[in-house]
């Protein structure tokens, strides 16, 4: 079995637990419940994780999908150098970012999710994983092969080579000749 990566269940739990963050934040600061500021603090910190979360890092075998639209974070992520490359510090600072959401129950959830993400970041790191940015990479086009570049004149199904029309050069030779007899019954 391969070995699993666990930054990559990480990101994903981060990137989920920022949304249900600020969602939770938003309740919060809408609702202008007792403790509404924690619900402010939730919001701009569901917002930061989202950002600092929306860019896939490059898996180990290379097979990764980058997001719709991530080169963008990428860009403004890979910016911050060790601070974000390495996943001690990220699961760090998911760690203390989830603390005062803990104190208003419209942020919990948002906090206890981020937390997880927190262990997973510390499991990931502990294996010796780091963000590797994935950028977009120069196509090298390969010349094309003599027999690519003139594709076949008829579509397939093709005959076999013995019933193929002849050239119509010589009208003669580029008749058909019907195996079956056929005659008319008058």
């Amino acid at each position: 079995m391969g070995k699993i990566e666990w930054a990559m269940w990480a990101n994903e739990q981060a990137l989920a637990s920022g949304l249900i963050l600020l969602a939770g934040g938003i309740v919060g600061v809408a609702g202008q419940f007792r403790g509404w500021e924690f619900a402010a603090y939730a919001v701009a910190a569901g917002v930061f994780v989202c950002l600092l979360e929306y860019p896939r890092g490059k898996r180990a075998k290379g097979t990764s999908v980058e997001r719709t639209g991530q080169y963008c974070f990428t860009v403004c992520v890979k910016a911050f150098g060790p601070l974000t490359r390495n996943y001690y510090v990220r699961a760090f600072l998911h760690a203390a970012i989830c603390v005062p959401g803990g104190f208003m129950l419209a942020t919990v959830l948002g906090c206890v999710c981020l937390g997880i993400a927190s262990l997973i970041y510390l499991a990931a790191a502990i294996r010796g994983e780091h963000w590797e940015p994935i950028l977009p990479r120069k196509e090298v086009r390969k010349p094309v092969a003599e027999s690519i570049k003139n594709p076949p004149q008829n579509p397939p199904p093709r005959p076999p080579p013995e019933m193929r029309r002849k050239q119509a050069k010589d009208l003669e030779s580029a008749a058909y000749d019907n195996p079956i007899p056929v005659t008319s019954d008058e």
